[in-house]
């Protein structure tokens, strides 16, 4: 298995919060402060999903 098999989700949650904080960014005021909380929030879980060990089966 590749590293990046074995990470693919934690690349893929990262990818997605960025789209989502680019569009709360467009969408400015408070409601696209919320937006682009909640994908910053998404970027961060998916860089620590990243290094989390892995376990063997």
């Amino acid at each position: 298995m590749t590293d990046m098999n074995k990470n693919k989700t934690g690349y893929i949650v990262t990818g997605l919060g960025a789209a989502v904080t680019g569009v709360g960014a467009v969408i400015g005021g408070s409601v696209g402060a919320g937006i682009a909380g909640f994908g910053l929030a998404h970027v961060v879980l998916g860089v620590l999903d990243n290094f989390r060990p892995t376990t063997r089966r």
